[in-house]
């Protein structure tokens, strides 16, 4: 990537180092790549000491300041800054400063400060060349040909591949990636070759032997946990799957109830990620609700949207089991609108909650594309009373299933802030698999995005 030059000429800053700034003109708000090199260029020779270093920093959206490279060009009349390790941050905004204790060799300083405001491209859309992301998450016991066979079946364009990952308990800090789990997903990744396919890559939580969920996870150390995570888990799906391979994204986490409010910690983790791996970084965040009445909602609501580890995602994922109606079944239209405003009732008081909006604030919030990296019903009554719970009810209900998958068609299909879906699960058609779509569900599935296909 050739480095910009700030000059008056085009766009950037033309900086005197004298007790009068001659000119300074520049193109604020530029939109560049992830790994930008800045040129400062002066009119005298630069003292590169640390008082001029200190002059010069980058800070991000929230203020932060950016650990970037500084250095003196080889005329001493130059400075050049370079991106973090990892590359900036896609579709954040970053500010260059030129402080004005920033000198030259004769001691001569700014007599002003400056600022340069630039923003990272984002890159939503990329993975699949503009078009929304249409994939499906395999069971972890998926059949690799009935997996093929999905793709076609569903009309996708993209799939999450699970890696097992065995932990004792839900106290367990330490864990360990399954060889043989992680086999089968090279297997399959190889086989995707040359099929136009884009791959989303999922280290999946096996809890005693699959007994327990992520959601109750609550590893005994945090710190210790997130070591473990980032070494044994991470990284090593990383060096054998995700680089070899050329995987498009990788979902650092899913549903980690208890684990996602260690805010700092997720921040590490993934710039611990973008070292090692140039793909996009996504992480699923487990449903949520929110009533008037509960102020304890509204609260884990608030920590939810303001938690930072969503700034440093190229999309947020979102697993869509939102509650949305007592009843055991329901018109596509009724669903409709207990998105907006949710039916359940809890002691005679219904929540009216605006799943919609409450989604869409993410993307206000951290101006990053939404994606529901799980959204699935299972094909029962009360489908959409406790959509995360496939025993809720025994009755088989195809078009109820259908009915909620419609819903959501109708309401997120085309809003521009909404990245796409992922259908849970595909992969494996047993009769216990009460989320694998039903044939009603199909159709509905096979029309969401069927204009870009």
């Amino acid at each position: 990537m050739k480095n910009k030059i700030l000059m008056a000429t085009f766009f950037g800053i033309f900086l005197l180092i004298t007790p009068n700034v001659k000119a300074v003109s520049f193109t604020d708000n530029q939109t560049v790549d992830a790994n930008k090199t800045w040129t400062i260029k002066f009119t005298s020779d630069v003292e590169f000491d640390d008082l001029t270093r200190q002059g010069i920093t980058v800070t991000d959206s929230k203020g932060d300041k950016v650990n970037v490279g500084i250095q003196l060009g080889q005329d001493s009349k130059t400075v050049t800054v370079t991106a973090p390790q990892g590359g900036y941050t896609a579709g954040e905004s970053y500010i260059l400063n030129i402080g004005n204790q920033v000198h030259s060799t004769k001691g001569k300083t700014l007599n002003k400060e400056y600022t340069l405001n630039f923003n990272i491209k984002s890159n939503e859309g990329e993975m699949l060349n503009g078009k929304k992301i249409k994939s499906g998450n395999l069971s972890t016991d998926y059949d690799i040909e009935q997996a093929l066979s999905d793709i076609d079946k569903f009309q996708l364009n993209t799939l999450n591949i699970p890696v097992k990952i065995e932990i004792d308990n839900l106290s367990s800090s330490g864990m360990r990636v399954d060889r043989s789990s992680e086999e089968k997903a090279i297997n399959l990744i190889k086989q995707l070759n040359g099929k136009n396919i884009n791959i989303i890559l999922e280290p999946y939580p096996w809890i005693a032997g699959g007994e327990d969920i992520e959601t109750d996870w609550n590893p005994d150390d945090m710190d210790t946990f997130f070591l473990n995570w980032r070494a044994n888990v991470l990284k090593t799906l990383i060096d054998d799957i995700a680089v070899p391979y050329n995987v498009d994204a990788l979902n650092i986490g899913s549903n980690f109830v208890n684990i996602e409010p260690e805010e700092k910690n997720w921040c590490d983790t993934i710039d611990y990620v973008r070292t090692y791996y140039k793909g996009l970084v996504t992480y699923r965040t487990n449903w949520w609700y929110t009533a008037s009445w509960d102020t304890k909602s509204i609260t884990d609501y608030e920590n939810k949207l303001n938690n930072k580890l969503f700034s440093k995602l190229d999309f947020i994922s979102i697993a869509a089991y939102f509650e949305l109606t007592n009843n055991a079944t329901n018109t596509a239209e009724n669903l409709v609108s207990a998105i907006e405003s949710s039916q359940i009732s809890v002691n005679g008081e219904v929540r009216n909650q605006n799943i919609k909006q409450e989604i869409k604030n993410f993307y206000d919030k951290w101006n990053k594309p939404i994606f529901f990296g799980e959204i699935g019903f299972p094909k029962t009554d009360e489908a959409s009373f406790h959509p995360w719970d496939p025993d809720e009810n025994s009755i088989v209900n195809n078009v109820e299933q259908a009915n909620c998958f419609e819903a959501y068609r109708r309401e997120f299909e085309n809003e521009p802030w909404f990245l796409g879906f992922s259908v849970f699960a595909i992969g494996k058609q047993d009769k216990d698999k009460r989320y694998y779509p039903s044939e009603e569900s199909t159709l509905v599935i096979r029309n969401w995005y069927s204009k870009e296909q």
